[in-house]
């Protein structure tokens, strides 16, 4: 594997603090970002790498 290679990152928590940053961090790298928040929206920028769920 290429060693920039993109990656597929899950995170919980991504609506704010630590969970946000690290999230804005790996998407500005290109890498994909599942994040999850409680309402399933998020206030990061539109990004083809983004893909926000909802948990309940």
């Amino acid at each position: 594997m290429a060693r920039d290679a993109q990656k597929v990152w899950f995170i919980t928590g991504i609506s704010r603090g630590f969970g946000k940053e690290l999230a804005r961090a790996l998407l500005d790298q290109g890498q994909v970002v599942i994040g999850t928040t409680r309402d399933g929206l998020s206030d990061l920028p539109a990004h083809d790498g983004l893909h926000v769920w909802r948990w309940t």
